[in-house]
């Protein structure tokens, strides 16, 4: 499959831009499993079967504790690659005073994409009743990349994945790198130069 971002982008049967099949980067947040020797993820396997189901990549796996600043490096770490085109975290989503997941990876946004986690809280609806309201899930733009801040549990990364993100990541990748398309990596470089600083 081809690193190169551009010879993946393309217009849909609509004209819409793409980017397709994706290369994927998962970060999965828990201190318990970052202390464990074998560690379970449920939900960063669930997300990249989700994406390998339907034909993408999954390029780096993360595995960091519930905290503001390893997440965020993480994350911001899979962002400034071009070789990843979409960031999923999974955990650390909920009103526990270490779920702090949504602040570190809003941190990075450019822009926001507020649909997302208003549409993944009434699916979830369905599911878990008034317990959506609980989930913090987010997603946003930063450096052109779409990333999506998933909560932990196979079912919600389930759903989220195959109602919502996996259906229109192509779509979102395109269009927030579209005014790249040709160009080289100087702007990742430039970016990565100035967040170079510690968190």
């Amino acid at each position: 499959m081809s690193s190169d971002r551009d010879d993946r982008r393309h217009t849909d049967d609509h004209g819409h831009d793409i980017i397709d099949p994706l290369h994927v980067g998962i970060v999965t947040v828990s201190t318990s499993r970052a202390g464990a020797d074998d560690p379970d993820d449920p939900g960063g396997d669930t997300i990249q079967a989700s994406f390998e189901d339907a034909g993408h990549e999954v390029t780096e796996r993360l595995l960091v504790r519930d905290d503001y600043s390893a997440i965020r490096t993480a994350v911001r770490s899979l962002v400034a690659r071009r070789d990843i085109d979409v960031v999923c975290t999974t955990g650390g989503t909920g009103v526990t005073v270490d779920d702090v997941s949504p602040e570190a990876t809003s941190s990075l946004f450019e822009r926001e994409l507020p649909g997302f986690g208003e549409l993944f809280r009434s699916l979830s609806w369905d599911e878990v009743g008034t317990r959506a309201m609980a989930s913090r899930a987010t997603a946003g733009i930063a450096v052109d990349t779409p990333v999506f801040c998933l909560p932990g549990s196979k079912s919600a990364c389930e759903t989220a994945c195959e109602d919502l993100i996996v259906p229109e990541a192509p779509h979102l990748a395109g269009l927030a790198t579209r005014h790249r398309a040709g160009t080289n990596d100087q702007t990742l470089a430039d970016y990565q130069e100035q967040n170079r600083t510690s968190d």
